[in-house]
């Protein structure tokens, strides 16, 4: 596939965002766990390599944000083992999460590769930003959704087309809260006592995971 690091601003389709904000609340609000999905790496701790984005470029901003609802896992991670994170808007509480401000073909790109396969194809996101939520595949992460807007722009995520009360929790693996734990003190800045709580008492990783855990794998300081 071939990447390009141009300059050029890129030109959407009619109805189509030219830049979009990807809202990450699982590994890849860890900024260089997310730059191997912008250029093609294996992050840190994972097993598997990542193909890349037709548009390296870095993201053009990056903020630390918070949903109305919560992160739970669930399902069997290949790449990390253990289960993956995904969003459900009806839970109970507040999501930490993190944008980041790219191009709509880069966030295409990076959805693809969240289903594993080859990225290069652009969404269709005028039904989503019409309705709030569509579904484009039954897999675990082809259900997109419109969390409102940020400077102008449409901040977008995708998650599991279940609810948390549809699937089985499954706990996280060590390697994968360790990403997670970077990624909330970068968006956040939040202690890591407060990061361990906080991953602690999600769905799927609560009863397996406790605070001391977690602070006994976060190997930052």
């Amino acid at each position: 596939m071939r990447r390009t690091d141009s300059g050029r601003t890129p030109v959407a389709a009619p109805g189509q965002p030219v830049m979009v904000w990807y809202v990450s609340y699982g590994s890849n609000m860890q900024a260089d766990r997310f730059a191997c999905y912008l250029t093609g790496a294996a992050p840190v701790g994972a097993s598997r390599r990542h193909p890349g984005c037709r548009d390296a470029r870095p993201p053009r901003a990056a903020r630390g944000c918070e949903l109305p609802g919560g992160v739970y896992f669930a399902t069997q991670s290949p790449v990390w083992g253990g289960g993956r994170a995904f969003y459900d808007g009806g839970l109970p509480g507040t999501a930490a999460a993190r944008a980041y401000l790219i191009t709509a073909s880069q966030f295409a790109d990076v959805a693809a590769q969240e289903m594993y396969r080859e990225p290069g194809a652009d969404l269709d996101l005028r039904g989503v930003l019409a309705t709030g939520r569509v579904r484009f595949g039954p897999g675990r992460y082809e259900t997109l959704l419109h969390l409102g807007d940020h400077d102008g722009h449409p901040m977008l995520t995708f998650t599991a087309p279940w609810t948390a009360a549809e699937t089985a929790p499954v706990p996280p693996s060590a390697a994968y809260l360790r990403t997670l734990a970077a990624g909330l003190r970068e968006a956040h800045g939040w202690s890591v006592g407060r990061v361990a709580d906080y991953l602690a008492g999600l769905l799927g990783s609560a009863g397996t995971w406790t605070t001391a855990g977690i602070l006994a794998i976060d190997d930052r300081p």
